[in-house]
């Protein structure tokens, strides 16, 4: 968030509760409504955390949720929550996924040389 937001904002903003950030595990029994909520490293999320963050959505949110499926840490990668979710939601008109590749890598130019490497 340092790389938008001024430090002294985001301080001020998550002081205020505007701005949340909170384990996933801390997620369970609540309603998020008008909120922007992220997920990130969703990849290492496993199926029922993956169902339990989904269903938080509440009124008015807006939810985006980030993962490499190629850097899954889980013992057992094919029970990913990410891997799930897109085999599971990928009919639902209202939800879309959005695949990127090497060419929109936006670190070191060797990072994309690794990546395609590593394909």
């Amino acid at each position: 968030l340092e790389d938008m937001i001024p430090r002294g904002q985001l301080e001020k903003k998550i002081e205020s509760g505007q701005i949340e950030i909170a384990p996933l595990a801390f997620m369970r029994g609540r309603t998020l409504n008008e909120c922007y909520i992220i997920l990130d490293e969703a990849q290492n999320t496993t199926i029922p955390q993956m169902k339990m963050f989904l269903t938080r959505m509440g009124f008015g949110s807006k939810m985006v949720i980030t993962g490499d499926i190629t850097q899954i840490d889980l013992p057992n990668p094919s029970q990913s929550g990410l891997l799930d979710a897109i085999k599971i939601l990928d009919s639902i008109e209202q939800i879309t996924f959005c695949e990127l590749d090497s060419q929109d890598i936006v670190r070191h130019q060797l990072v994309k040389k690794i990546v395609s490497a590593y394909d």
